[in-house]
């Protein structure tokens, strides 16, 4: 049966692979942060997180609990994620733009007893702390940025909290784990948009981890002489399972930015001397609108990976000096294709074949096979052992529906050509990606709902002047509370209580919703409607209104 060359699931944990990797490139680079220059090699690497793990049990935390890890990027976030993991606990990366409501709701499902936070975003936790009975131990993080650090006012920890300070676990022993996890262990929950619901924490075992980054290095093909250069944020699976996991796997290096920035992309790629990098389609949109510099091929990039595909591949391939690959998958599941510089040329803008040991189909709403070129949902099974996830943490429900009929469906609609290549088409889910980030129109309609002013809501994506999409909220006003309302306080509200890139920029009052007969609202008419004329809706960057991070 066709496999991923290389991959062996019973030899596939956190611990084994930092372990031998450590072992193999020793003092080689694998990490520099460069806001400051500093470096982390393979050693280093495998001894640090072998500290963050011993650190907890010295720190009391009970073995198998659920760490929370709530950081922007900086080295001490990847130790948080891997070290806690590779001791038998269980890591969760969470948004760093949560707070509020969203932010309990994370801590709170995905059952975290300990917490991980950067200084900066601590007051969030504190916020939202008496939502939190089980958070019992939180560990603060400073982080050297290259800038001097914001003055932070002492703070008292909540009621049967202990506030203790990160650089505590370093000083453990390197100690490793008396029984390292087995490849079968739960390593890591990783939220996902929700779609008609919640957000949904993803189970990753340790050998699903550890695929993430084979299946990563052997498509889009890394090599030990690679720098990969990561600016997207590492508490997503672009940057944590692919750019990072996929270098660590193929004995590369990352080049670690703490978040993007168009006019800082080309000085990091230069000094950094990358060689790759993973971009998502905002970010493809700044580069290729820069005026155009004789320096845009002066760097060592030879491939990059965006998704989507932009129209303007070839252009793009062609001023830049690089090769576009691409891909399809879920971090609910795992990649499914690939398109990389051994892919047909007449095929880019496609999301690739499928990949090693995995099956793809195209089917219609009853599950089955629908002809070549023709839409459908794109629909996957993975072949590798313990190469998919175990599925969604606490909604056994919503795992048995996604894996209908023994496939994984994505809610993605695509189509396939007669030569087995993958075309992505849109979404069918109800959500909304907005520069890079997911959002569940769930979520932020249930913020809204807690305005006193507001009797119902419907969130949906309108495209506007950027080409992607952004948050639009249509609502009803209490009759009661109608005469008080203004589009200011929901903005003030939304602040509040959603992450920044989730506040709606674009709001209607209305005084009903179109419906069916079973009274479910019909956003696509909304969509439409406000589409045809995005002037007629209350937008709040005509207003002059920015929503701090």
């Amino acid at each position: 049966m066709n496999r991923l060359p290389g991959y062996d699931a019973r030899t596939s944990t956190i611990d084994r692979v930092l372990r031998e990797h450590a072992q193999r490139w020793g003092d080689k680079t694998f990490l520099t942060w460069l806001p400051t220059g500093a470096t982390m090699s393979y050693r280093q690497l495998d001894d640090l997180t072998l500290r963050v793990g011993a650190g907890l049990a010295v720190a009391g935390v009970a073995a198998g609990s659920h760490v929370g890890v709530l950081m922007n990027n900086c080295p001490e976030q990847l130790l948080a994620i891997l070290g806690p993991a590779r001791a038998g606990y269980v890591s969760v990366p969470l948004n760093a733009a949560a707070k509020g409501q969203l932010l309990a709701y994370f801590l709170d499902h995905a059952d975290c007893t300990a917490l991980v936070v950067e200084e900066a975003l601590l007051p969030r936790f504190l916020e939202a702390s008496a939502q939190l009975p089980r958070v019992r131990h939180v560990f603060v993080v400073r982080p050297d940025r290259g800038e001097p650090p914001l003055p932070q006012d002492p703070v008292a920890a909540p009621p049967g909290v202990v506030l203790r300070e990160f650089t505590a676990l370093l000083q453990a022993p390197a100690t490793p784990p008396e029984a390292p996890p087995a490849f079968s262990a739960l390593a890591m929950l990783m939220f996902t948009s929700g779609t008609t619901g919640p957000s949904k924490a993803i189970m990753y075992t340790h050998a699903h981890f550890i695929y993430w980054g084979s299946d990563v290095a052997y498509h889009h093909e890394y090599t030990p002489e690679d720098i990969a250069y990561v600016f997207l944020p590492l508490f997503h699976g672009n940057a944590l399972l692919g750019s990072t996991m996929g270098s660590l796997m193929a004995g590369a290096a990352i080049a670690l930015a703490p978040r993007f920035s168009v006019s800082r992309f080309w000085e990091h790629v230069r000094s950094s001397g990358a060689t790759v990098f993973n971009g998502v389609g905002a970010v493809t949109n700044f580069l290729w609108k820069q005026p155009p510099s004789p320096a845009d091929r002066d760097h060592r990039v030879r491939r990059c990976h965006l998704a989507p595909v932009p129209g303007f591949a070839r252009e793009f391939e062609q001023r830049f000096g690089m090769a576009i690959m691409s891909a399809f998958g879920l971090t609910d599941y795992c990649l499914g294709a690939a398109y990389n510089t051994k892919s047909r040329r007449d095929k880019l803008g496609s999301c690739g074949l499928p990949r090693a040991g995995m099956d793809i189909r195209i089917v219609d709403e009853d599950d089955f096979d629908v002809p070549p070129g023709t839409p459908g949902e794109i629909v996957m099974r993975n072949n590798n052992p313990w190469g998919a996830s175990l599925g969604y943490y606490k909604q056994a429900e919503a795992t048995a529906a996604s894996r209908r009929n023994l496939w994984f469906h994505t809610g993605d609609r695509g189509r396939m050509d007669e030569d087995g290549y993958v075309w992505y088409t849109d979404r069918i889910k109800d959500a909304i990606r907005r520069r890079g980030e997911n959002i569940s129109a769930f979520e932020v309609e249930e913020v809204i709902r807690t305005h006193p002013a507001v009797a119902d809501v419907a969130v949906y994506p309108v495209r506007a002047e950027t080409s992607e999409d952004e948050v639009a909220a249509t609502i009803t006003l209490r009759p009661d509370a109608a005469a008080s309302f203004s589009y200011e306080s929901l903005l003030e509200h939304c602040s509040r209580n959603l992450a920044y890139f989730m506040v709606p920029r674009y709001v209607q009052v209305a005084a009903d919703m179109p419906a069916t007969l079973s009274q479910k609202i019909e956003k696509y008419k909304l969509r439409r409607a406000a589409e045809a004329d995005l002037s007629a809706l209350w937008d709040r960057e005509r207003a002059g209104i920015s929503v701090a991070r």
